[in-house]
C-alpha cells in the first residue's frame, strides 16, 4: 500500500477521526484508534477506543462513533466510515464493529488510514459478505 494522502472530499471525515484518536483511552494495548462516521444527511460523528481492565468491556472507536450518532439522531444510515490508526498498514474494523456497521451502514464505504496518509477503501460488503442484517429479522424473512 503506497502513501496516497487524504482526498479533499474525505478531509473533514479524516480530521474528525484523527482528532478523536488523540482522546483514546488505551493503557493496555497502547494503540490509539479514532473513527468518524458520515450519515446520509452529511452529519459527522466521531469516537475513540475506550479500553477497560476487564478486556471484554472495551469499546472500539467505530462503535463509539456509531453509538454517538444513534444517541443523537435515533435511526441512522451511515454512508462512510473513517478509521484512523498509526498502524502500517492501516487497520480495518474488527469483526464486532463490522456486525454493528451491518445494522446501520450495510451500503457504506469504509476507509482505513494511518497517520502517514496510507489509505485503503472498501465497500462494507467486501469486509463482511453475506452479513446478518435487520432484513433477516423482518416479517416474512423466515425468522421465528
Amino acid at each position: 500500500m503506497k502513501k496516497v494522502g487524504i482526498p479533499e472530499n474525505l478531509s473533514t471525515l479524516f480530521e474528525a477521526a484523527r482528532e478523536a484518536r488523540t482522546r483514546a483511552y488505551s493503557p493496555y494495548s497502547e494503540h490509539k484508534v479514532g473513527a468518524a462516521v458520515r450519515t446520509r444527511d452529511g452529519k459527522i460523528f466521531s469516537g475513540c477506543n475506550v479500553e477497560n481492565s476487564s478486556y471484554g468491556a472495551t469499546v472500539c472507536a467505530e462503535r463509539v462513533a456509531i453509538q454517538k450518532a444513534v444517541s443523537e439522531l435515533g435511526s441512522i444510515d451511515i454512508q462512510e466510515i473513517m478509521v484512523v490508526t498509526d498502524a502500517n498498514p492501516p487497520w480495518p474494523p474488527c469483526g464486532m464493529c463490522r456486525q454493528v456497521i451491518a445494522e446501520f451502514g450495510v451500503n457504506s464505504i469504509i476507509y482505513a488510514v494511518n497517520l502517514e496518509g496510507q489509505l485503503k477503501s472498501s465497500r462494507f460488503s467486501e469486509l463482511l459478505p453475506d452479513a446478518f442484517t435487520p432484513a433477516h429479522l423482518a416479517p416474512g424473512s423466515g425468522a421465528r
